[in-house]
């Protein structure tokens, strides 16, 4: 294991030894991992924009076409059901789901067992350009993921959960 001064330094480290030299009292061990995990999530976001944009896709549509692929077959949410699961508002849905039936990934039709209500179904294409744009993003994030070895990855997923486990409730 490396001492402190043998690991590499980020921003992070910076802003801490900052604070270190106003605030000497305050623990900066919250602002050390949040402030890592936020930047980390930013710096993967944009990663992942340029992958799924290889494929004519944002983030929020793979979002979208990875929910209905997990769905598993028929491949077919309610827009409800959708917008739940991505915790997002009805309009921002709307938004995604006519992008997506433009391009021909999904299509919306009504729903069978209630008049009112609509299904949301991944379309041939849009199978297919979801299977290939997960595999894209997590090549992407393995890659990335590379920076450290199995067991370090495996108790860094094992911390987080845990973590976020303990803030969402």
């Amino acid at each position: 294991m490396s001492t402190p001064e043998q690991r590499p330094r980020d921003a992070v480290d910076t802003v801490v030894e900052q604070w270190a030299q106003v605030r000497p009292d305050l623990d900066t061990t919250g602002m050390e991992v949040f402030g890592r995990v936020f930047r980390l999530a930013r710096a993967m976001g944009d990663r992942m924009e340029v992958v799924y944009a290889r494929y004519g896709i944002s983030r929020g549509e793979f979002d979208v076409l990875a929910a209905l692929r997990r769905a598993g077959q028929p491949y077919t949410l309610s827009p409800r059901a959708l917008s739940a699961t991505l915790m997002l508002t009805t309009g921002g849905m709307t938004g995604r789901l006519d992008k997506l039936e433009r391009g021909g990934l999904l299509r919306r039709s009504p729903d069978p067992h209630d008049r009112r209500g609509l299904q949301v179904t991944l379309t041939e294409a849009g199978l297919r350009l979801i299977d290939a744009a997960a595999g894209a993003g997590l090549a992407a994030q393995t890659e990335a993921l590379s920076a450290l070895d199995g067991d370090r990855s495996a108790q860094l997923a094992g911390l987080l959960r845990e973590l976020v486990v303990a803030t969402e409730t």
